[in-house]
Parts: C-alpha cells; structure tokens; sequence
C-alpha cells in the first residue's frame, strides 16, 4: 500500500511501501502515457497535423534513498542492494512484459534497506515508434516532419550502454541508476528483438540457447510440436511458439496458424512454462556480428542465463567428430566488443553453468569418469571474425599453440562477452564437426552420418542443463563475479 503523502493525479509522485502497489502504479503511468499517444495518433492520421502536441506521454521513474545506517554489509548478496548511500532512480517500460520482474526487484530493495520507493511521471517522452511502431512505416519525408512536430521520436543521443560498460559517471546532484538499461533503451531492444527473431518479446523465455546451425532448430521444432501433443511434457510447457508469432497450445495444435511465416534473420523459437522459465532457441546463424546484434537486445529481458552450442572446428589431433567442447576460457579474436569489453578484461567461466553443462553430458549421453574425458574436452576456445582463417595457417597456427586452444568458431565469445558485459550467467558447449588443421575437412557423406547422430543428442544435453540449473535454483546462477563496484541494484 502506498503511504505518505498521496499523489493529487497518477503522474505525481506517490510513495509505496508494498511492491505490488508501486508495480500498480507504474502500470496506471505508462498505460496513461501510452494511451495519450494513440489517442494522439488517430487525430494525426485522421488529419490534425498540427497542434495539441503530445509533450505530457513520459515513462514512469521508480526512485528510492539510501542513507549509510541503511546500507546492508552483511550476506553481501549478488544483486538487489544499493553499495552506497545516495538517491537512485531509473525510467521503467513495458509493465506487460516486465511487471513480475520489476515487482521481484523493488520487494527485494524494501527487503533489505526498509526504505519505500517512490513512483512518478518521469521528464522522458515516450517514443511514437515504442508505442505504435506501425504508425512510422510507409510515410513520406512531409508526413515524417509533421509527426515530429507532434511527437517525441527515438533520441540516440540518449540510449547508450555506459551504464553496463562501467563508463558512466553521474554529475554531482544527480541520482544513480537503479538498473542497467533506460526505459528507451529497453524499448528498441524489444523493437529490434520482434524484427530480428520473428516473435514477440513476450514469448521470450529467462532460459536462452543459440545455435549456428538449422539442423538444430529442426530438431527444436519437432521436440516443440512433439510436447504440445503430449500436453506440456513432464516440463510443464504451455505452448510452443515459432517466428510469426506461431502458436501451439499444449493438447491442441489445432489452434496453430496453416501458413509459415517468412523467416527473420534471426529466428526464435520458444517452448513457454507459464512461470517463464522455459526455453527459446535462437539460430543466430555465422558470425560475431549477428551474436553480439541480438545478445545486445535480449540483455534487456534479463535472462537467467544463456548458452551456446552449435558447432566448432576441433584444433586438437585427439579429438573426434562429434566429441564435446565445453569452454572454460576464450581467446577474442572477433573484434566486435573491443570498443565495449577490452580485450584485456578476462571473461571468467561460470562454475554454476559449466558444473550443469558437465552433468548434462554424463546424463544424457551416459558417460561418465575418464570415459566421459575421451568425449568431452574442456578447454579454450578461439572466436574467430575471419570464416576463412583455415586459409592463414602460417599465422595461426604458432597461435592456436600458445593459447592451448582445442575449438575455434566465430560465436562463442562474443556470447559469453555480451553475458560478462550485462551480467547474464553464460555457458558454451559445442560440437566438433570438422578438423581442418588435420586434414578432416567436413565432406557432404560424413557430414549427413555425422549431424544425424549428434544433433538431437547436443540440443538434449543443452535442454538437460537448463533443467539442472531450474530445479538447483536460479538464484545461486547469479554471481558476484559479474557485478561491478557501482552495481546498479537491478538484477
């Protein structure tokens, strides 16, 4: 319930100390702002091109104080205290998608520092294009001048990463961000995450796998259908979710759309649990740049954790097609997040992920001991920008050496990377496919033999690690290693 002096209307500030009434009213401001907009909108499209501007559509601001006798010393835990006295604040979107996870911060915030937070209007206009983003396509350069002259658009000079980067530096007088990520930032991620993946970012799940390679969608996909039919599976999943927002209930996939939707560059696919601890699988095909494009917009979902696994070249003569590589360290040679992570900045292993990808091996492929050591090696792994690199073997090859590197693909550290950078809990487990430096270039015939065998197996271990963190407690996933000194309070 809120207490104190009470807000004269919603925009105003009101203070709460029950989490789910501040939810309430983060809700009751942005559905307030947002309905402005619309309204706004049906007039311009209607024909009213000038006047009666929208300057009063702003994002809700969550603030609290800390003073030093509220501060927590004790227990230390990862995320949900404030390090040090001051006021904080952030703007908050979406309460749709995010209520459930905003309510789960602010209880723990009044948890440990017993301070109320306040909820507000905040002075950042909301975005056309994040409210209605159909309204800014297909118009001309007249139609486009007069809706700035109406509405507040995407302001670039205002959403930037320095925050997870640990380069901001608030001016004397100021609050300190509460999370990571600004209310605008968080809504052109969702944007760019809709165009990339070909789902709504509602469908996302807090348990996020990438792969480089289709076969394993195929395989997702049928495990999906094959689960909706059986009614959820033992996982309790409710639906199955596929790019167009295709959706399959669980028991009734009658319910599913006839036609397939044209695929995105970067398409998802979703097994949902009504708690959202379910899966999504994101082929993000070949290449650093498309891991580090769609990892920079699903940090905003704040995902428990994600992993990859796809498939590597083996650098080690011991090594066999299909044998697992399970990274515990990474060289960076994909270049696209030196401006953000300096390549000097080490990108430590998760243990709590490493330990469940190791014990999702033994499980589902049986092996265990020194037998499981003959098909699975830990060790570095080499994220590559050049798909080519076979043809510098000169140059290469003295460094694969020093490194003690034993998988090199074009992904892998740049998803770990982006997982340090905005503290999401990252594993990677990947699957030798070919030996190039050895001569055992992948041929079509042993690349079919090869891929019919391992694939379904891969994708299960990876679901199997998923399952192992859920039922171990998410909780211990989030680490201290990820945070920074000025760690926003935000998970």
């Amino acid at each position: 319930m809120a207490r104190g002096k009470q807000a004269s209307t919603i925009s105003d500030p009101a203070e709460f100390t029950d989490a789910r009434a501040a939810v309430q009213r983060i809700a009751e401001i942005y559905d307030a702002s947002a309905g402005r907009i619309r309204d706004r909108f049906k007039r311009f499209a209607a024909g009213t091109r000038k006047g009666d501007l929208v300057t009063d559509a702003c994002y809700p601001l969550l603030r609290l104080s800390v003073s030093a006798d509220q501060l927590v010393y004790d227990g230390r835990p990862s995320w949900g205290t404030i390090a040090y006295a001051g006021s904080y604040s952030s703007t908050l979107t979406r309460p749709d998608i995010f209520a459930d996870y905003y309510q789960a911060q602010i209880e723990r915030l009044m948890r440990y520092h017993g301070v109320p937070v306040t909820v507000s209007a905040s002075d950042s206009p909301i975005p056309l294009p994040f409210v209605l983003e159909e309204a800014t396509a297909n118009i001309d350069v007249a139609d486009l001048r007069a809706l700035s002259a109406v509405f507040s658009l995407p302001d670039l000079s205002r959403i930037d990463d320095s925050v997870p980067n640990g380069t901001a530096r608030q001016p004397d007088g100021t609050d300190s961000p509460l999370a990571l990520f600004s209310a605008e930032r968080v809504d052109l991620a969702l944007q760019r995450m809709h165009h990339y993946t070909g789902t709504d970012p509602r469908h996302f799940q807090r348990f996020v796998l990438f792969t480089n390679y289709q076969r394993y969608v195929d395989a997702f996909i049928r495990l999906g259908h094959a689960m909706m039919e059986e009614g959820g599976g033992a996982e309790g999943y409710s639906t199955f979710v596929e790019p167009g927002n295709r959706i399959w209930k669980a028991g009734n996939r009658a319910d599913a759309p006839t036609e397939r939707a044209s695929l995105p560059q970067m398409p998802a696919y979703h097994l949902v649990r009504p708690d959202g601890l379910g899966v999504t699988l994101v082929n993000i095909g070949v290449g650093p740049s498309n891991a580090k494009t769609i990892t920079d917009h699903i940090a905003v979902l704040r995902p428990h954790c994600w992993m990859m696994i796809g498939h590597c070249g083996g650098l080690r003569r011991s090594q066999q097609l299909g044998d697992y590589v399970l990274a515990h360290g990474y060289v960076r040679e994909d270049s696209v997040l030196d401006d953000d992570v300096p390549s000097w900045v080490p990108v430590p292993p998760i243990a709590e992920v490493q330990v469940a990808l190791q014990e999702a091996v033994a499980r589902v492929t049986g092996l265990a001991g020194d037998e499981q050591k003959t098909r699975m090696r830990t060790g570095t792994v080499v994220t590559t920008d050049d798909r080519n690199w076979e043809l510098r073997y000169d140059d290469l090859y003295t460094r694969f050496n020093q490194s003690r590197a034993i998988g090199i693909d074009m992904e892998s550290a740049t998803i770990a990377t982006n997982g340090f950078r905005f503290r999401v809990p990252y594993g990677t487990l990947l699957c030798v496919s070919d030996k190039p430096l050895h001569g055992e270039i992948k041929l079509r015939g042993m690349a079919n033999a090869f891929y019919s065998q391992r694939i379904s197996q891969h994708l299960t271990i990876g679901l199997e690690a998923v399952r192992i963190i859920r039922e171990g407690g998410i909780e211990r996933l989030h680490s201290r290693k990820l945070r920074s000194f000025d760690e926003p309070a935000f998970q």
